[in-house]
Parts: structure tokens; sequence; C-alpha cells
């Protein structure tokens, strides 16, 4: 007899169907696993004989048993196929029928008592097990907040193995879990721009970056604010659609951070990853690729602060992900494509050991130690930041003023305003966009037209500091989002000049 359990495994975001099928067979007694096992599956094998024992199910210790994965050509990877295997090897030992065997998937870890132990990836598992039509999912119970996100399928989150094979003798007993679904904001904002005293430019270019989706850089000496303003950014984000929501926690989910919240993810996420961090650490990969840092900033940003002492291959591993929103990690054993569309903002001092002097904002440091430390951060990343500017020292009348600056709520309403404007404007494209950073050149000549004086003024800039093509562009997308904010359709001269302005580095001003 040869029983058959259906699961699935995990590659990269991707769900594989796999099929575990069960045999007994004469020889020496033990466990046989084929199906380009790793490592981890292949050490299930002491763990399936504690486990089934525990359950006080009658383990067949003088039978030689086999377990194949199929398909037999992808690789298997992590503990999840503990339980179907565990089903597998009852389901023969007692020579079971159910139709519970073909209508349910059967996802999770096992420990040495039978316990069913949380695993990652239920939230794409469950949206897999519902697009190929399965009745319900079997999951460890630690898991079942995540599930529930799926509608339309049965969800079943048992506490251990001897429930499970209760639920496929009685299916009748137990009740599908039907929860209230917890969307737990990850990634939430304590900071109010209220709480920011002075940097008005700043807190300018934050509310044009949040309205547009574009990148920011920030530099400025050590103690302007450069830091708690980036880390008030979320505060005004516009809140999370439905799809966002599923895409991020998809890649929460694949990366086992999901349960830590033991939610969804409804909240902007916020990475700010140190900068000692690896290649591999921000983009994602590893022998079996899992999301880095810029997947799981995923519709949220991604704070550098201290940008010039990241690694510079770190950071141009940026560069294709800032284009397409999306990056491809190649390995020998497989390939994997992650989400990753995000907003960077990033924080540097104008040279390595800046002291910010005075109010006239100078720095000391001579032009070659400035050369230096600019020599880190290539000319091709930072075409691709749209908004440059520098954050001077606060006064000290603006620290001890007692006046509330603006609060996010009154910000993140003019932000989720010019937001509406810009899904109008789009929402009859072929490519789905949502923000004008996302913009392409061809929407870019089609939506920014420019006055005659706006186009003069452009063309000056681009002649006296010698603007890039990308650069160019960047200035137009910024100066469409400004627009935006005024409430008006026309991009005018004075959109142009502020524009202009948050171009620093192209301006040469250190």
């Amino acid at each position: 007899m040869i029983s058959r359990i259906n699961s699935a495994v995990l590659n990269g975001l991707e769900v594989v169907a796999t099929e575990v099928e069960v045999g007994f067979s004469r020889g020496i007694p033990g466990i046989v696993i084929v199906g380009l096992p790793d490592n981890a599956v292949k050490e299930s094998r002491e763990r399936l004989k504690l486990a089934v024992s525990q359950a006080n199910f009658d383990y067949p210790q003088a039978t030689k048993i086999v377990i194949n994965l199929s398909p037999a050509d992808v690789r298997k990877e992590g503990s999840a196929l503990d339980l179907p295997m565990a089903v597998g090897i009852i389901k023969n030992r007692y020579r079971m029928e159910s139709p519970a065997f073909a209508d349910l998937l059967f996802y999770g870890e096992l420990n040495l008592n039978g316990d069913l132990n949380p695993v990652k990836g239920v939230l794409n598992i469950s949206l897999y097990a519902r697009e190929k039509g399965f009745r319900g999912i079997v999951i460890p119970f630690e898991n079942r907040v995540e599930a529930q996100f799926v509608k339309d399928i049965e969800v079943y989150a048992l506490k251990n193995l001897t429930q499970v094979i209760q639920l496929i003798e009685n299916p009748a007993a137990f009740t599908p879990c039907h929860s209230e679904i917890i969307k737990e904001p990850l990634g939430f904002c304590d900071n109010d721009f209220s709480e920011i005293k002075g940097q008005y430019m700043a807190k300018r270019v934050m509310e044009i970056a949040a309205a547009g989706f574009h990148n920011v850089l920030m530099i400025g000496s050590p103690g302007s604010g450069k830091s708690m303003i980036s880390k008030a950014l979320p505060s005004i984000l516009p809140d999370m659609s439905d799809d966002e929501i599923l895409e991020t926690s998809l890649i929460y989910s694949a990366a086992g951070l999901l349960g830590e919240k033991g939610g969804l993810v409804c909240g902007r996420p916020f990475r700010s990853p140190h900068h000692t961090i690896s290649d591999v650490g921000i983009s994602g990969g590893g022998k079996y690729p899992v999301p880095g840092e810029i997947s799981l900033a995923h519709n949220g940003v991604l704070f550098l602060d201290e940008m010039p002492y990241f690694k510079k291959s770190a950071l141009e591993v940026l560069r294709q992900p800032l284009e397409d929103g999306k990056i491809t990690v190649s390995r020998s054993l497989k390939s994997s494509t992650f989400p990753a569309r995000f907003m960077l903002v990033a924080a540097m001092n104008p040279s390595q050991d800046s002291i910010g002097l005075g109010e006239a904002g100078g720095y000391a440091a001579s032009h070659s130690q400035k050369n230096r430390y600019y020599a880190k951060l290539s000319k091709p990343l930072l075409d691709r930041i749209d908004l440059q500017i520098e954050v001077k020292k606060v006064k000290l009348d603006e620290i001890t003023s007692l006046a509330m600056a603006e609060s996010s709520a009154d910000i993140k309403k003019r932000v989720v305003g010019a937001r509406n404007l810009q899904l109008h404007r789009f929402k009859n494209l072929k490519k789905k966009i949502f923000a004008n950073g996302q913009m392409r050149n061809a929407e870019i000549r089609k939506f920014c037209p420019l006055d005659e004086s706006g186009g003069q003024l452009l063309r000056l800039a681009v002649d006296k500091f010698d603007l890039s093509a990308r650069g160019y562009f960047r200035v137009l997308k910024v100066a469409r989002t400004i627009a935006d904010l005024d409430g008006v359709e026309s991009i005018t001269a004075p959109h142009v000049q502020e524009a202009l302005q948050y171009r620093s580095l192209d301006l040469a001003r250190f």
C-alpha cells in the first residue's frame, strides 16, 4: 500500500506542490527519504519515530519505510513536511481510508512529543491551497491568524498529531477557525512631525517624498535631526490597501517574521539595517534564497543611516530594485524573484569627521576629505535619488520654543489628497502605478507638460549643473508632485524651481 498526502514547499515566494508518498518495503528497518530533501528534511527521520510513538500510535519498528517527495527534481527544504510524512506513516500502518486525504493539505513541523510547531510561509501555502481547490488546510495552532486572512478555505489549526488523525477520522467533530483577523501594524511609528523643532525644509521634502513615493538623501552634521525626521516618515504615508497588506504579509510569512506579531502587516514597514550588513542581507539570497531588507521594506521605507559607511557593493545592489521594484536572486540551486518596491531614505554627514560650524552651515573638512567620502556613492545611485537636501543645525530659539509644529495627521491629509489625484491620473494605464515616483519616461512625457517659463528654467539648469538624463526626468517627477500638492494640473516655473533646489549634490553645495 502506498499512501499519498498533499503538501507544499516554498521556493522563495513561489509555492511548489509536493506529494508525500509513503510506502513500506522489505529491507533494513529505518526511514529512507528521497526526492532531493535538504538536511532539515533528512533529520525528520528521528523526529518522526518519537513523534508518532509519543502520539500513542504504533510505529512500525521492524519495517523499512520509504518516503518519496514528488516532484523529485525540486529541492525540498525546511521542517514543514514533518506532518504530511507522519500522517502518511500512520495511514499506511493502520490502512486508513478517508476523503480528507484528498481534500486537505497538510503543512507543519512536529516536535518529539508529537506537538505541532509553527512554521514559516503559512499564508503563502494557504493561498495556494485555495487556488488549487483544496477544501481546507491543516496547520499548527500558532499559525492560525495569518491563514485566516484567506477566505473560502477551511483552516484547521491543530495542536498535535493526535488531533490531526482525529480530524481525518471524524471531520464533523472539528470546526474550522473563524476568529477575527488581526492586522498588526508592523513598524508602527512612534514619532510625529509635531515633535520635530525647526527643519522646515526637511519636513517639506518628506511631505513631497510621501506624496510622490520619491527617494530622499539628507546631508547634515550629527545631531541635526536626520534620523528623527526619517523615522517620522511612516506617520504621513497613506494607509496600506488590502492588496498591499497581502503583498507585504506574503514576504514576511515566507521569511518567518509574520508570527512575531501574531497578525498581518497593515502598517508601512520601516527597515533600518546597520551599515555592516552584507550584500546578501540587503538583496536577499543564501543557499536557498530568502527575502532581504529591500524586500522586507516592500511598500514601506528603507532607511540607510550613515550611507557612505555601507559597503559600496551593498549600495550598488539597490540600483536595479529602485528602477524595477523587484529583484531576482540567482543561485546554483535555484532562482527567485522578490518584490522590492520601497522608498529609499538615506542620511549622511557632509564629511567623515564633520562638525557643524554656526548658523552658516559650514563644515570643518578639506576638499580632499569630502571627495574621498563622497566617492563611496556612485553617480548612477545618486541619480536615482530624487530629493537631495542639506539639513542644517537647529537654532537654539527653535529648540526652546514651546510652539507645536504641524502634526503628522495634518500633513498626511495633504499627502493622501495628492495621492488620490495620482491614482485618478494613472487609473487607465496598462502598467499598474500609483505614484509619480514610479513613472517611466513615456508617462513623464504624457503627464508632466511644462509651460514655456518652466521649460526654459529647466533647460538652463541642465546646462549649468550638468544634469544627466535621469536627473532631468527626476526633477520633472518631483515638480509634478509639488503641483499635485498645490492641487493644480499644470507644472509652472515655481514648481520646477522648488524641485531644482532639492538637488543639492547636482548644485555642488558640498
